[in-house]
């Protein structure tokens, strides 16, 4: 984590100098505005970062002396295929149609998008990939 750690703090010191140097060469609050929101974005993920990786002891990749057994085994659950993305996005899709063409479009598709989300949530719940 030390090695993320320092991969935001740089990218921090860079928007630090690059974020007034812009406003003094265009003037423009947006992009300004923008720059420094990006600035303390990054500031708070590199504070996170380096309070945990204090905390935590080092991962195989963290240590100079590991070997590449030392990062055998489970690295997590990785769902399979799944259809409800695509019913979410859909459901999003009449959405924003709803707003575009009519307010009953757009309750129909939150009433749909409840059920496609909800499908999603739940999948591993029942059916073919119980746990």
């Amino acid at each position: 984590m030390k090695d993320e750690t320092w991969i935001f703090a740089i990218t921090t010191g860079f928007l630090v100098l690059v974020s007034p140097a812009y406003w003094f060469i265009t003037g423009d609050w947006t992009g300004t505005s923008a720059l420094t929101m990006a600035t303390l974005l990054v500031l708070m993920i590199s504070l996170y970062l380096g309070f945990h990786a204090s905390k935590m002891e080092p991962r195989p990749e963290d240590r100079k002396d590991a070997e590449i057994a030392d990062g055998a085994g489970e690295l997590g659950f990785f769902p399979p295929y799944s259809w409800w993305p695509l019913w979410c996005g859909l459901t999003l899709a009449i959405c924003v149609l709803g707003v575009v063409f009519g307010w009953w479009l757009f309750i129909l598709g939150a009433a749909l998008g409840i059920i496609a989300l909800s499908g999603w949530v739940f999948e591993f719940y029942r059916g073919e990939h119980a746990h």
